[in-house]
């Protein structure tokens, strides 16, 4: 099973030509289901669904439940925001959690869980988005443990370990995430962990998810970071789930547009039978 995780960059920069990058990473990676984050949702169509129906795949979207401060830092107030899953399998449930922040950086991130109907179990797959700003640990902190209690509140009976994907807007050493990972740190929902499935990539390959070689992100002046993450429980019977590779992609021009101001992270998880392929 192939899964994958994208900050779309909402509406900034040239949305448009973006629009039609976004739609070619996609089809050339092939995944089975996608996290998504900065989704817009606007009067002449909403982006998730409208990659769900270019790309025969079901598509769940979630809306902020405050996206003035994105809108103003566009000037238009009719382009909603928010959080979204594709999948190639049917969506039996879905719920979404809105996660706390202290007023001056509340701009509405939430998580949404979906299950989702394989031919062979059900899979829990969760997205989310924390807060981003540079001081913000404290608060991404609250975000997953409230992340934590929300997975553990929907993970169900099924096989096949949750995956939470998501731009978590933190460094890999960060607070937040060895909270939420639970391996090196007492984890929030007792007994329950998460693999950081960058763990089984390439030592040597590229990592950063926020890479000043991407144009959007040049600008700022920032250095290279991997805030960009895919977790998946521990695997189940016969290593179901377990990550069997992990890689950057759409990390450079799709026809020559860059495609977002983040890389994807795209994740191959074993399915029955595969665990020891």
């Amino acid at each position: 099973m192939r899964v994958m995780t994208w900050n779309l960059w909402w509406r900034f920069g040239p949305w448009e030509a973006r629009q039609k990058a976004i739609l070619g990473g996609l089809r050339d990676l092939r995944p089975d289901v996608v996290g998504l984050q900065e989704v817009w949702d606007a009067d002449d169509g909403n982006l998730a669904e409208w990659l769900a129906g270019e790309l025969g795949l079901h598509a769940v979207y979630a809306p902020s439940h405050a996206p003035e401060r994105w809108q103003r830092r566009i000037g238009d107030p009719g382009v909603g925001m928010g959080v979204a899953v594709l999948s190639r399998w049917p969506v039996l449930e879905q719920a979404t959690l809105p996660l706390n922040a202290p007023a001056d950086l509340d701009d509405g991130r939430l998580a949404l869980y979906t299950r989702l109907a394989t031919p062979s179990y059900e899979v829990p797959f969760f997205t989310t988005h924390l807060t981003s700003a540079s001081y913000g640990s404290a608060v991404r902190v609250g975000q997953v443990t409230a992340l934590a209690e929300f997975v553990r509140a929907h993970r169900g009976d099924t096989p096949f370990p949750p995956v939470i994907t998501g731009d978590f807007n933190a460094f890999p050493d960060s607070d937040e995430i060895r909270l939420f990972g639970g391996r090196v740190t007492a984890p929030p929902v007792p007994g329950q962990t998460f693999y950081d499935a960058w763990q089984y990539a390439d030592p040597g390959a590229p990592w950063a998810t926020w890479d000043p070689a991407n144009p959007y992100v040049a600008p700022g002046g920032f250095p290279p970071a991997r805030v960009d993450y895919i977790h998946v429980g521990p695997p189940g019977p016969d290593g179901l789930g377990r990550v069997r590779a992990v890689r950057r992609a759409v990390d450079g021009p799709v026809e020559g547009v860059w495609a977002s101001d983040h890389t994807a992270v795209v994740a191959d998880l074993a399915g029955p039978g595969e665990a020891d392929d």
